[in-house]
């Protein structure tokens, strides 16, 4: 099993002259291609942001079920103002440390919805006897010194006192990499450094397991007597020399993948890796454009080491017939800058060259000072779509939340690219359209203000209530814009091959998530885990003989409930996408009875989508891990449900009157339409079809 998730790496083409991310890594985009199959519409969570993107790729769950939702930090109140949390930290981390002088808050980072620490992506596989390696992927290696390393080694061991007193040193040594082992492997044995693996809330239990953390105990592992060298023959180390995990910018397929070799070689059958981005210059800090020379060459050797990769792997006999690839990306990215030149520029023949590069910086507290007079002291998450946490934390119909949210919602700043001002502020959501997205933990301290979805093209922070010289500015530093709702954004590439996965090559209609991922990869393992899923595995993306009997004997069925399910529960389906539509109307609005009026429908909306959600997961999870035979019947009765909750968020978001609460129950939705699944009134009707083969469509008609 071998699981690769990219930073910010494109299948679709930034400048249509310049082929894309994957075009330009035609070994990695064929091997795909040719032996398996992509999703090119594979949608992310919101906020669609690296480290959310991955623990919900990783778990099959969203934000509001692994406790992350904001990243790749989040703000968490106390004493009435936010602190802010790394969003990456070691699966068992604590927000704060028992005893820690930084806070009382000492709930887990990764927190279920009943507040305990999250179940664990490693524990399927090393329950059923396999070694699971961690290259750099999010929360399942130490991702800093602290608080990781006391977490893991203790707050007086000699690892915690190495990283006091040489940190640079202790990062190489610890951080980065891992391998869980299966109970009394010898790999993660005293020995050779093993310490316990502890996990203190995983349903079951999890007693007996051990676990290496580190180059300075892995490398010993994969690559006895000699340093671990990369795919291209240099011995992998930091930029101060320090030999082990060179840190998280410098995974380069190159070294990443040279990692996931030699543990696949070494004992540890399953590996997942993190590979950074290429269109950032990861020397100096700058960003490169579409068709840059410098972004075309680090393409050009991500695709060298990817065809040197396979062939290794081939060389050991670890080929598409013995094992699963799953290879996908976090968020898409926006590109700000300017037009290329020339501007008939390839990339490949013809290099492009830009003269501005850049994010424009827009100081939010400036911007509503001058042009609201609003000057109400808050913190912010820096991104483009910021999360505001308004000091006391008031609550939702405050007076003092709702003029910062009118004030919000009605935000202008200058485009120094076009000369001409732009519109700040496209979706904004409270805590309940907040929870509708599956953006609400168990940690109510982590829940914001409002989050401001804003236009993609800025980056938005606080820097005081003066904008002396102007509230924007360029930050050639970085140019792609991620964390926002725009399916420029949100929508990404999976691909899948291997034993068990159909090789259909391309498919760009069937709207698939990340949090499908992890259902997806267990079904076809023949694995399960102890807790339910919010996404479901990609039944037509299986061969039928790897499905379970009861999904195999109503396969169509099966899909048909899963396509709709993700129209109503996905944070960017149509159901999602439409409510923050309302919610934004609601939370502009000066009006007290159009803002209590739209609030109220949110909150049946979400009510009601949570009741029908819940019988649909059931009788999904209940046919892929549990053998239980789907009733065509009851599963026909939900779609027509489901489609007439669309129906009637729809008609809302188009302007349409507010209806009782009631009439959004599914109990109260006639199940009297056709086999169509369609709805039974409406002049517009949001309805899923069947097309040719087992791939669902959805679409709009009326």
């Amino acid at each position: 099993m071998i699981y690769i998730q990219f930073d910010n790496t494109h299948f679709v083409r930034d400048n249509p002259n310049v082929p894309s991310d994957l075009e330009q890594m035609p070994a990695l985009l064929n091997f795909i291609e040719q032996n398996g199959v992509i999703s090119t519409n594979q949608q992310t969570p919101l906020i669609s942001h690296t480290a959310d993107d991955i623990l919900t790729s990783i778990t099959g769950v969203y934000g509001d079920q692994h406790g992350v939702p904001v990243a790749n930090a989040y703000g968490y109140y106390q004493n009435g103002s936010a602190n802010f949390a790394s969003s990456f930290s070691y699966w068992t981390d604590r927000l704060n440390p028992l005893g820690s002088p930084n806070g009382t808050d000492t709930t887990y980072n990764m927190l279920t919805s009943q507040g305990l620490n999250a179940p664990a992506p490693w524990v399927p596989y090393t329950r059923a006897g396999c070694n699971f390696g961690s290259v750099a992927t999010a929360n399942t290696e130490l991702e800093s010194l602290f608080p990781d390393i006391p977490t893991v080694f203790g707050a007086n061991s000699s690892q915690t006192n190495l990283a006091n007193t040489n940190p640079y040193q202790a990062s190489a040594d610890f951080e980065g990499i891992a391998v869980h082992c299966a109970q009394s492997d010898a790999i993660c044995s005293n020995k050779n450094g093993g310490v316990s693996d502890i996990l203190p809330d995983e349903p079951g239990g999890y007693d007996g397991f051990s676990a290496l953390f580190g180059s300075k105990y892995v490398d010993k592992v994969i690559s006895p007597g000699s340093n671990l060298k990369d795919l291209t023959g240099n011995t992998i180390q930091d930029v101060n020399g320090d030999i082990g995990f060179p840190g998280y910018d410098s995974m380069t397929p190159a070294v990443s993948l040279a990692y996931v070799a030699a543990m696949q070689e070494h004992g540890i059958p399953v590996t997942y890796a993190y590979i950074a981005d290429a269109h950032d210059n990861h020397v100096n800090g700058t960003a490169y454009g579409p068709g840059e020379a410098g972004y075309v060459a680090q393409l050009d050797a991500y695709n060298s080491a990817f065809a040197s990769f396979f062939a290794r792997l081939e060389k050991d006999g670890i080929t598409t017939k013995n094992t699963l690839f799953v290879i996908t990306s976090d968020e898409g990215d926006h590109f700000v800058g300017g037009s290329p030149t020339p501007a008939n520029c390839d990339g490949v023949s013809i290099p492009c060259t830009y003269g501005q590069i850049g994010e424009i910086d827009a100081n939010l507290q400036g911007i509503l000072a001058v042009e609201h007079n609003v000057t109400t002291p808050f913190q912010a998450h820096y991104d483009s779509a910021p999360t505001i946490y308004i000091n006391g934390n008031p609550g939702p119909n405050d007076s003092v939340t709702r003029t910062f949210e009118q004030a919000s919602g009605n935000l202008t700043a200058y485009n120094p690219y076009t000369g001409k001002n732009l519109t700040v502020t496209k979706y904004l959501a409270n805590p309940l359209e907040e929870n509708l997205l599956h953006m609400v933990t168990a940690d109510p301290a982590r829940t914001p203000t409002f989050t401001l979805f804003g236009n993609p093209d800025l980056y938005m922070l606080t820097l005081g209530d003066n904008c002396t010289g102007g509230c924007t500015f360029f930050d050639s530093g970085f140019a792609w814009n991620h964390g926002d709702v725009q399916k420029q954004i949100t929508t990404t590439w999976l691909g899948l091959v291997g034993p068990g996965i159909t090789p259909i090559g391309i498919d760009s209609v069937t709207f698939t998530e990340h949090v499908d991922i992890r259902s997806t990869m267990l079904l076809v393992l023949g694995l399960k885990d102890d807790y339910v899923h919010e996404g479901n595995a990609l039944a037509q993306y299986i061969e039928p003989w790897a499905l379970p009997n009861s999904i195999r004997n109503s396969e169509s069925t099966f899909v048909y409930l899963e396509q709709v399910y993700r129209q109503i529960n996905s944070p960017v389906g149509q159901l999602g996408r439409d409510s923050l539509n309302i919610s934004t109307v609601a939370m502009r609005s000066s009006d007290p009875a159009t803002y209590n009026a739209l609030e109220n429908q949110l909150a049946c909306v979400t009510n009601a989508r949570n009741s029908l959600a819940t019988q649909i997961s059931k009788a999904l999870e209940g046919a892929e891990f549990w053998g239980q035979q789907i009733d065509s019947q009851h599963a026909q009765s939900l779609i027509i449900q489901a489609n007439n909750l669309l129906l009637q968020v729809q008609h809302l978001n188009q302007g349409g009157a507010p209806q009782s609460c009631m009439a959004y129950f599914p109990s109260n939705v006639s199940s009297s339409a056709s086999s169509t699944g369609q709805p039974t009134s409406g002049a517009s009707s949001a309805i899923f079809t069947q097309s040719s083969g087992s791939v669902l469509s959805a679409k709009v008609i009326g």
